[in-house]
């Protein structure tokens, strides 16, 4: 990684899991920073994630240079998870069991062949399986599953677990992170970022990465060329426990509208709704039913289980739900926001890639297609 000779600080606002990451790679490389988060670090959406690392079995038909870049930052992540454990001295929950993505009836089935069909043109690892199949690889499944894909290279992490020792290997990398901190305003002059205002406070510098999620576009100061089109998605979530020693699944299992994760604590998250509704974060009775009852078509033994947490994030959606990542119309200010429901996955490409452009002033080819110039 190259060295940095900056003398001011790199502004880095948001402290959610790509903020931090970003943060952590500059203070590696020597550069001083500061993480500004308005709330506490990794409480907002990253908090409310699920931790999966799913590149090939979510893969989408129209989303080939996505793809690509959501491989690439899956590639990188043994290596991240490593660093990063070993950095923090926090274990952040890897786990490599692999992914099922089930059918429960013919229709589920054919969407399911569909999907397949067009993974297997773009070479990617995912491979048809029987219910019969299915169930030898999780034998508590439902019995009306008739088929589906299993995914061995589609990972998972404690995102909460990864937000701890991403605060701690900041820290230590000589980081500077400030909570309950946030910014009024960016303050730019002749084209270029001057510094941010705080509520009693001024900073300067000329280089501001903007991590906000779905609060990006919001900031005052933005010229309308480089506000980024980021909206709020809500989504609810809530955890279940599984006897720590008789977990009901191992690998992640996927319906077509509902995803089981399981942790190593016994833990099982259960999620998630996708609702337009602006920056509400009210759990509803309509959205806890619907995961509730969709988990049981896919895992009947959940019934008994308890109910321990529930919660509601609000992912950073950009227009075409790609996250937008580089440089801006803004001499020093860069973007590194709206990565929708990807967030965890691409945290690895987005430090990468971010820091390499405020070091040496070059863009990376992987992320040259997620500019926020796209949108003009």
């Amino acid at each position: 990684m190259p060295t940095c000779q900056r003398a001011n600080d790199v502004i880095v606002i948001g402290g959610g899991a790509i903020g931090l990451s970003i943060g952590w790679y500059l203070a590696r490389a020597g550069c001083p920073v500061t993480v500004l988060e308005r709330g506490e670090a990794g409480r907002a959406a990253t908090w409310a994630a699920a931790g999966m690392l799913t590149p090939h079995i979510e893969a989408k038909p129209t989303e080939r240079d996505y793809v690509r870049l959501l491989r690439f930052s899956h590639d990188l992540w043994v290596d991240f998870a490593h660093a990063l454990e070993e950095a923090s001295g926090v274990s952040i929950g890897y786990r490599t069991e692999g992914t099922l993505m089930v059918a429960l009836d013919r229709d589920d089935a054919e969407q399911l062949k569909f999907r397949h069909n067009y993974m297997q043109q773009w070479g990617l690892p995912v491979e048809w399986i029987s219910g019969y199949e299915a169930r030898q690889r999780e034998p508590l499944l439902s019995r009306h599953v008739v088929g589906g894909l299993f995914s061995p290279l589609d990972h998972q992490v404690d995102n909460r677990a990864m937000v701890l020792a991403l605060r701690e290997a900041l820290v230590r990398a000589g980081g500077n992170l400030r909570e309950h901190t946030e910014v009024r305003h960016i303050l730019i002059e002749d084209n270029g970022v001057r510094g941010v205002k705080l509520d009693d406070e001024t900073i300067a510098t000329d280089a501001v990465v903007l991590c906000a999620g779905a609060w990006s576009r919001n900031l005052n100061g933005l010229p309308e060329s480089a506000r980024p089109p980021v909206r709020p998605v809500k989504g609810q979530i809530l955890t279940l426990q599984m006897p720590p020693d008789a977990p009901l699944i191992t690998h992640v299992v996927w319906g077509l509208e509902v995803y089981l994760v399981p942790r190593h604590n016994g833990q099982l998250i259960v999620g998630a709704t996708v609702e337009e509704m602006g920056f509400d974060t009210q759990l509803t009775a309509g959205g806890i039913l619907s995961l509730l009852d969709k988990a049981w078509e896919v895992l009947p033994g959940i019934y008994d289980l308890p109910l321990v947490e529930m919660t509601a994030g609000l992912r950073p959606g950009s227009r075409d739900d790609a996250p937008i990542l580089g440089e801006t119309s803004v001499r020093g200010l860069f973007m590194a926001t709206g990565h929708y429901r990807k967030g965890i996955l691409l945290a690895p490409v987005t430090a990468l890639t971010i820091s390499h452009l405020i070091l040496t002033g070059e863009t990376m080819d992987i992320i040259k297609p997620f500019n926020l110039a796209r949108f003009r």
